[in-house]
């Protein structure tokens, strides 16, 4: 995932360890992606696009 938003944005990401499944994308503060709202992980090339690529 890191990989890919990388590719896309041409910028680092950083994994925050957390717990309970929770997995969201966040930038600037603002969130992208949450997986607590679509109930599932993003699928290949999701998160890019919900990062702005």
């Amino acid at each position: 995932m890191a990989a890919e938003l990388k590719n896309a944005t041409e910028v680092e990401s950083t994994l925050i360890a957390g717990g309970g499944g929770v997995f969201t994308i966040t930038v600037d503060g603002r969130v992208v992606y949450s997986k607590a709202e679509t109930g599932r992980f993003p699928k290949p090339g999701e998160a890019a696009r919900a990062a702005g690529a």
